[in-house]
């Protein structure tokens, strides 16, 4: 998603970082959920974060390496904080809740070049250093490719996929116009089809489109939500390039072919999304093997987040 001016507005706030261990802390703080670098084989840096703190008073004996894991795959631009609305809901299920910032976002490395796909290797690598073996993905918007990533590159290890307001594939058979329905004509995503260049001029000049989103999207920035209007203020004023490299990668092929993901996959879509237009997630539906489709007519792009939590107890159920 692109900046609102309710993120704009708010100012960041810094979160404690503990310098590159290779395993999260032995011991859990619930006043406080926490964030660490890892290191990746190429040299670069990824800032995790986790809610297992929350977790630990809920468990009855074991450790968060035996909690049911999501890691969560945040829109564009987010910094890969955990967001509030989230960690309430995770913590009401006993569930661990992982997060990252996806390269040039909140403190991880930039990876100018990336596609869709490196994700899973990023992914890889952090359940590594954690001792995950099995978990679940889930995206909103600009992490919703991303999660599907995981789910077609690493079969042995997603239980489950959830991917609200994602975009389709570029330029695929059965999407008519992919920039169709989209606020402004999907300028920003127009420009990054046309190269790195042409998306860096895009962004010197960009304004947000207050069409983008609907009555309700806003309320829920100016309330529930809240958390995700700061986290975009936060991650747009780090600078623009994860927010570039995002829409390079959401426009040239992903890596992948999502029709040899074998995972279970609930699409979860608005009808009144004007940032990813309904034929996206019915694209989706159709081409992923099994797919399930909640369509929820009255939403935009913000608003089916509330959604959230059910597709948690989905994502459980189907595990």
């Amino acid at each position: 998603m692109q900046p609102t001016d309710h993120a704009k507005s708010v100012p960041p706030i810094d979160l404690p970082v503990p310098s590159l261990p290779c395993s999260p802390p032995p011991t859990y703080d619930m006043r406080m959920t926490t964030a660490w670098d890892v290191r990746l084989d190429d040299g670069r840096v990824l800032r995790v974060h986790d809610s297992a703190p929350r977790i630990s008073a809920v468990q009855d004996g074991g450790g968060p390496r035996d909690a049911f894991t999501i890691l969560w795959h945040t829109g564009s631009p987010q910094t890969g904080a955990l967001l509030d609305p989230l960690l309430a809901a995770t913590a009401e299920r006993g569930i661990r809740l992982l997060s990252y910032g996806r390269p040039g976002y909140g403190g991880s490395t930039v990876l100018p070049e990336r596609d869709v796909a490196s994700a899973a290797s990023d992914v890889a690598q952090i359940a590594d250093t954690l001792g995950l073996d099995r978990f679940a993905v889930m995206g909103h918007s600009g992490g919703g490719p991303h999660a599907l990533a995981c789910a077609a590159l690493l079969p042995d290890r997603i239980s489950g996929v959830v991917a609200l307001a994602s975009l389709a594939p570029f330029e695929v058979d059965g999407i008519d116009d992919w920039f169709g329905g989209m606020a402004s004509d999907g300028e920003s995503l127009r420009a990054a089809a046309r190269g790195r260049e042409a998306r860096e001029r895009y962004e010197a000049t960009a304004e947000f489109d207050a069409t983008s989103f609907i009555d309700r999207d806003y309320a829920l920035l100016d309330g529930a939500w809240a958390s995700l209007g700061a986290d975009a203020g936060r991650a747009s004023s780090e600078g623009p390039e994860g927010l570039i490299a995002d829409d390079l990668s959401f426009v040239k092929p992903w890596g992948f072919e999502v029709s040899t993901i074998t995972a279970p996959v609930l699409i979860v879509q608005g009808g009144l999304d004007r940032i990813i237009p309904p034929s996206h997630g019915d694209w989706l539906m159709r081409h992923i093997p099994g797919a399930e489709l909640w369509f929820r007519p009255g939403d935009g792009h913000i608003s089916i987040l509330d959604s959230c939590p059910l597709a948690m107890d989905w994502l459980r159920q189907n595990a």
